[in-house]
């Protein structure tokens, strides 16, 4: 429980000491935001602080903070660590300058701004590669829900049901202006995921039939199949800690804020929110199975393990009300993936979104693309999603690197996290048997060496991504004189 109790407050603290920083260092000021400049109706609305904040948090909070976590607790209590290090260091920073750069470009989609700081050839990579992760993302966000209210109604309503109602409420979430749905609905959504984390995280702690094992016991990795944890737990345990996804919502935010004095509790509180999320769900994984091996066999990060966690935790009634808020979350996630397909596109092409004609036709062609890959093994598009996600971020906080220091501000905030997340998504893709790894057990390579040649190659990259860093920090310090 004390292992708990103080990562809580080390979130809290990362936020009230470290974002201010952060905050200070990027320097808000009172200029027109893109909501004010030009307030289109469609995607530029300006909406009250509280309810983008929201709006944010659940765009950001999908099955990542949820599965992702419970996969993660396999490793045991270590992944506390990873969640509020990860959070606070890297993921609040990716998020607040992810939304506050963007406000400063108007509202531009995270590929443009990536490409405006790194190089057009860039630019183009990270379309695609950011068009395909959401793609990726608005799938997976459909299956889970789907398979989620499976398990609360009669058999006759199966996932393939849900599957294509939740597809037709994207579809409209995707097409109508911003304001007209997802304005109206995510208060009510939020509300539901309040009440689950509230619900498990008090039954964790206080109802006296959970034993919490504390970091200090358990400081190795629990894995039953010894997966090492890095990079494995790092990258399964995305979204609460630090993930691409949320740079292609953030823009979103920052087409509807009136102030730049907001980005700090719209992005980075929505992001150390997620965080919490992420530890309660992490601390139900470690309490609620007796074992790693238990929670490993149960199926990890899975429908069956939430509806289990739900049910042991709140009982049978509130188990009811925490799965409908764990529901919103993927679902809250996966219809503004989707929108965010559609306006990265449209940034892309320059096709403008005031049309209705313009919309429907974007919105039908992506919308198609899912509900076909809907289809594809849950399994297969997670792992692939989760390090697609990691590989963006790190991407993007290179682009923001370069932002502060174009700007003439302290850059190390986006450099360390950028050097860490290069060296991390290079060892996942040679080892990982989804990536490279596969070709290392054609040739015969051992398992042991496969691991230390790819975390050399992490390394090395990392190290050659900070000199062209530095290069090019010095290049610009020349101009400059």
């Amino acid at each position: 429980m004390i292992s708990f109790v103080a990562a809580f407050l080390l979130l809290i603290l990362g936020y009230v000491f470290y974002v201010r920083l952060i905050e200070e260092n990027f320097g808000p000021d009172d200029r027109k935001t893109p909501a004010m400049l030009v307030n289109d109706g469609t995607d530029y609305v300006p909406m009250p602080t509280w309810k983008i904040f929201l709006i944010q948090l659940l765009n950001i909070a999908g099955t990542g903070p949820i599965f992702g976590a419970l996969s993660g607790a396999i490793f045991g209590p270590v992944v506390y660590l990873w969640i509020v290090l990860g959070c606070v260091f890297a993921g609040s920073v990716h998020d607040y300058m992810s939304g506050m750069v963007s406000v400063r470009h108007v509202g531009a989609s995270i590929a443009e701004i990536v490409g405006f700081y790194l190089g057009n050839k860039i630019k183009t990579v990270m379309r695609i590669f950011s068009v395909i992760l959401l793609i990726l993302i608005g799938i997976v966000f459909s299956v889970s829900p789907a398979g989620l209210l499976a398990l609360l109604t009669p058999e006759w309503f199966d996932a393939a049901f849900w599957l294509w109602v939740i597809l037709a409420y994207y579809f409209v979430a995707t097409f109508l202006p911003v304001d007209k749905l997802i304005g109206r609905v995510y208060p009510l959504f939020g509300l539901c995921l309040i009440i689950t984390i509230v619900g498990i995280s008090g039954s964790l702690l206080f109802s006296g039939e959970f034993a919490m094992p504390e970091l200090w016991d358990s400081f190795r990795n629990m894995h039953a199949e010894k997966l090492p944890v890095w990079p494995f737990m790092f990258i399964t345990v995305a979204c609460g800690a630090v993930s691409g996804f949320h740079g292609t919502q953030s823009p979103m935010m920052s087409r509807c804020i009136k102030s730049e004095y907001d980005g700090r509790i719209v992005f980075a509180g929505a992001m150390i929110c997620e965080g919490v999320i992420a530890l309660v769900w992490a601390a139900a994984g470690v309490s609620c199975y007796e074992s790693s091996q238990a929670l490993l066999e149960a199926g990890g990060g899975c429908s069956a393990v939430v509806y289990h966690i739900c049910q042991t935790t709140m009982g049978r009634v509130g188990c009811v009300l925490a799965m409908l808020g764990i529901i919103v979350c993927p679902v809250s996630s996966g219809d503004t993936a989707f929108r965010a397909v559609r306006l990265s596109i449209a940034d892309w092409f320059d096709i403008k979104q005031t049309s209705v004609k313009n919309r429907f036709m974007l919105t039908v062609p992506i919308l198609a693309i899912g509900a076909v890959g809907c289809h594809v093994d849950y399994g297969v598009l997670w792992r692939y999603a989760s390090w697609a996600n990691q590989t963006l971020a790190t991407f993007s906080l290179w682009a923001f690197a370069c932002c502060l220091a174009y700007n003439g501000k302290n850059w190390l905030c986006c450099v360390v996290p950028a050097v860490f997340m290069t060296a991390l998504t290079t060892a996942y893709f040679f080892y990982s048997r989804e990536c490279v790894g596969g070709v290392w057990r054609l040739l015969g390579v051992s398992d042991g060496l496969a691991y230390n040649i790819s975390v050399g190659i992490g390394i090395v990259l990392s190290v050659v991504f900070l000199a062209l860093f530095l290069k090019k920090v010095g290049k610009m310090s020349q101009l400059e004189k």
